[in-house]
């Protein structure tokens, strides 16, 4: 399942008795409160040394596509009914709650502001900003996605005025038009260097502006990062799918929890993401993972959603200091419990907390953390469905947040010790609205107190370096002679390129040199981004290790294997390229660096490096090396075209690689000459078209296998598909959702399907039938026709009361599974799948256990047309009795 927000099939469990979730009425400041939590929270589960309960539900809170919560406890969710696949406005809000009585219960609330598809929240203070998709007033169609800020200088929960836009454009437009926002740019967090770290899916953005004017063009997804104000835009990674948030801990590591499809399903993939790292989706993830980061784990199908690394003493430590990762798709918040290797690190994954399609996470000052469930709200929202719970340490006691703006600048600047990640991070944003000319002093002592544990010295470096900005640059190269603090001033002080022509040289180059992995890779990637080519032949004395393999002909390679030892070399790359260092690489050639300086150069599409590699493979004699420079040279004989914002690569991607939408340039034909040359030569013909094969060449002298063309975003002939056996089965839900929009189907089809099918084996249309399972006679007036086809696709997202699948074990070796049509003290009544109904004594039974999958299997539709599926669809919501 795509993660974006997709966002909830039902069941056809669901579409009889619709769970009711109304066994409570109370007036909540005006607002009817339905919800009564125990039915709420049927669906969740969690550790015992939690207590969870239901804050808030769909009354106020339906649809959360996201969720932040400020350090005092103001829970901030974004609503969206318009969920990932609908594209009419005027369906989403921020709304503000509050617990005043500290119950763990809302009891007031305010509308903070109206936006559509919220898709990130980030409280800094009395200002809040949301990322979220924009529309015009006069066409009513999206016009692309922006993070804007809102302001609430009296506190009263409700936004100033219109917001003021900080990034514009920061999603492909057409394809929000076109789809809805499911792999758009999604949530927002702030780290402890002051920057807004942004997941943005892989519809990328074409042409983002930030406030100071500067534009950004990104192909796929990643992770771009700004500064509060909005400006000094820039991407931190790149190369992952449909990321929906970043988890961040204390010491600036950042994590995603990711998935891939390239028609084999949707395996989620935990990923550390190191700046300037290639993650490699698509092109490269398969068949070229020798020269990515891979990610940490696949875990096999899942759909990744809101993250949280929770770094709060009020946790016990069995739950704390752990990045905390929502799966919409596996209905569960996981922990990955993480080891360091070297610069990276490898991870456990364990389940946490059960949550019904949860969509977020977030934590307080207070330790209270809060968990967004969508509950089957579907790819299109829906106002009756979702909810907010709140998850707390037994035994935990309410301690409130103190009352930052009223805090003296040391006492501020004290508790940037605070064993809180929120507390550090909320006293460092309030000490830098302070002009107090001994703030930056005090915060300095901190930073080089050795006694100070070691997330508050490195809380407190980020605050001086950035209240000193470069004026203060002089100090973080003395902080980095400090062992302890090394690796992190070195970040501070190639953190904002503003400054990087007056930061020095010297402390980069001895981290180069450091048995510490961490510093090491801290130092070449502050190397790439200080922008002084003079650097490169330090840079290129990085060993390429010997996990650097391409993978063998026709063969997956291990994009999901921790592989540390690569980290340094692959950095060192990126910085060579960033730095355009090509007269170095070129002199590395027939030396201890020729490897790496070639791995460089197959990203260098420059004519200098052409020339190079040409003259290059003239002079030498060796035959390794000959095949070497051949092959960078085929690399670059292509290059990735320019990318415009017209095209995306769908959600079943070509992932052969290298490129994915290739194009000739101006040295491709002295490439192309030298190759086929070279071939002609050759009595390793073999070699060639291994090269034509694996890079897509296009050589017809070479000879291959017809090449397959890179797909764009497809421009659907329905006319032509609509009709063709099993296209329910081979396409992803949401082109499914897609095109069921517009496909009327047939109802007269739709009742014939309804038995062909099976349906009617399991579910009566008249109640004048014996009741079988859920009752469809009515299904039109309860559920649409959206809702319908997301619970025939997705049977076991959420079950319907009643329906839930029961196995029995009974005297005389005897078991049953199906679902409970009558109870009483005597006997038990159970039909199964084919529609059989079984009487069993109560006195016989031996154990019972409710399963958590429905009884109706996966798949039942795949064999349909888009037409026959329509159809189907159609009869069921006219089916109003």
């Amino acid at each position: 399942m795509v993660r974006s927000l997709v966002l909830g099939a039902a069941t056809l469990g669901i579409l009889a008795a619709m769970i009711t979730r109304e066994s409570s009425s109370s007036r909540i400041n005006g607002s009817l409160f339905r919800e009564g939590p125990d039915t709420l929270l049927k669906a969740a589960s969690w550790p015992n040394e939690l207590t969870l309960n239901a804050f808030s539900g769909p009354a106020l809170t339906p649809s959360p596509a996201c969720m932040a919560v400020a350090p005092t406890g103001e829970v901030y969710v974004g609503v969206d009914k318009m969920g990932s696949l609908g594209k009419e406005p005027g369906k989403g809000s921020i709304v503000r709650l509050l617990d005043a009585d500290n119950d763990g219960r809302m009891d007031s609330h305010t509308e903070f502001a109206q936006v559509d598809n919220p898709r990130g929240i980030l409280p800094l203070g009395d200002r809040l900003l949301v990322l979220h998709t924009t529309f015009s007033a006069e066409t009513k169609k999206a016009t692309g996605m922006d993070l804007v800020v809102f302001e609430d200088k009296n506190q009263d929960g409700v936004a100033d005025g219109p917001s003021k836009p900080l990034i514009e454009h920061i999603s492909n437009v057409n394809f929000i038009q076109s789809r809805g926002t499911d792999h758009a740019t999604n949530g927002i967090r702030m780290g402890i260097d002051g920057w807004v770290y942004i997941a943005v899916g892989d519809f990328g953005f074409h042409k983002a502006v930030d406030r100071s004017g500067k534009t950004l063009t990104m192909l796929g997804g990643g992770i771009v990062r700004v500064r509060p104000d909005g400006t000094e835009m820039e991407v931190y990674t790149h190369g992952t799918r449909n990321i929906y948030d970043v988890a961040i801990d204390p010491f600036m590591n950042t994590f995603t929890r990711d998935n891939t499809n390239d028609g084999g399903g949707w395996n989620i993939r935990f990923s550390h993401h190191i700046q300037s790292g290639e993650y490699g989706y698509p092109v490269l993830f398969k068949h070229f993972t020798d020269e990515i980061i891979p990610a940490l784990v696949d875990v096999g199908g899942g759909s990744g959603t809101g993250s949280l690394y929770l770094d709060e003493p009020s946790w016990p430590e069995k739950y704390n200091h752990v990045p905390m990762m929502a799966d919409w798709g596996r209905n569960q918040l996981y922990l990955h419990r993480l080891t360091s290797d070297g610069p990276s690190f490898t991870q456990q994954e364990e389940e946490f907390i059960k949550l019904p399609q949860i969509t977020d996470v977030d934590v307080d000052g207070s330790g209270r953390l809060y968990l967004a469930a969508w509950d089957g709200a579907g790819y299109t929202g829906n106002p009756g469905k979702g909810y907010v719970a709140r998850a707390v340490p037994k035994g935990w006691q309410y301690v409130p947040f103190a009352n930052l703006k009223k805090l003296s600048v040391k006492k501020l600047a004290d508790l940037l010790s605070s064993r809180s990640a929120v507390t550090r991070l909320a006293a460092q944003q309030e000490l830098l609205s302070r002009t107090d000319a001994s703030m930056q002093k005090r915060v300095w002592s901190i930073a080089t107190d050795k006694q100070q544990a070691l997330p508050g010295r490195i809380a407190a470096m980020y605050t001086y370096a950035q209240a000193a900005g470069d004026a203060g640059l002089s100090n973080l190269v003395t902080l980095s002679a400090d062992p302890t603090m090394q690796e992190y001033a070195l970040r501070a002080l190639a953190d904002r390129k503003a400054y990087a022509a007056s930061v020095p040289l010297e402390p980069f180059l001895a981290g180069l040199t450091s048995a510490s992995p961490r510093v090491q890779t801290a130092a070449i990637i502050g190397l790439g981004r200080l922008g002084k080519p003079e650097v490169a032949q330090a840079l290129l004395q990085i060993p390429v290790p010997a996990s650097f393999v391409a993978p063998a002909p026709g063969t997956e390679g291990p994009h999901a294997t921790p592989n540390a030892s690569i980290v340094p070399a692959h950095l060192a790359v990126r910085a060579l390229v960033n730095l355009h260092a090509v007269d170095a690489c070129l002199n590395a050639l027939n030396t201890k660096q020729s490897t790496l300086a070639l791995w460089a150069l197959r990203y260098m599409h420059d004519p200098k490096a052409v020339d190079g590699l040409l003259a290059a493979y003239a002079k030498t004699t060796d035959a390794s090396q000959k095949n070497s420079i051949l092959t960078t040279l085929a690399r670059l004989y292509k290059k990735e075209a320019d990318y415009d914002g017209s095209w995306w690569w769908s959600t079943r991607p070509d992932t052969h690689g290298p490129y994915y939408r290739s194009i000739e340039w101006a040295s491709s034909p002295q490439i192309k000459t030298l190759l086929v040359s070279a071939w002609q030569a050759s009595d390793q013909k073999q070699f060639f078209t291994d090269l034509n094969r694996r890079l897509r060449l296009d050589i017809p002298e070479f000879g291959v296998e017809e090449t397959v063309v890179a797909r764009e975003e497809p421009k659907v002939d329905l006319e032509k598909i609509r009709n063709k056996k099993g296209q329910i089965g081979e396409s992803s839900i949401e082109d499914v959702m897609l095109a069921m929009a517009r496909i009327n189907g047939n109802a007269a089809l739709g009742k014939t399907l309804f038995a062909q099918q099976g349906c009617i084996a399991c579910h009566s249309l008249s109640r004048n039938e014996a009741m079988k399972g859920p009752f469809m006679g009515q299904i039109g007036s309860i559920m649409t026709r959206d809702q319908i086809a997301e619970s025939i696709l997705k049977p076991n997202a959420s079950i319907s009361q009643g329906f839930a699948t029961v196995f029995v074990t009974a005297k005389g070796n005897r078991s049953y599974t199906g679902f409970v049509t009558e109870e009483s003290a005597s006997r038990l009544v159970m039909r199964d799948i084919t529609g059989q109904v079984y009487t069993i004594k109560a006195s016989d039974v031996l154990s019972r256990k409710e399963m958590e999958n429905s009884m109706m299997p996966s798949g039942l539709a795949n064999a349909l047309s888009y037409e026959e599926f329509a159809s189907l669809i159609t009869f069921l919501s006219q089916q109003k009795k």
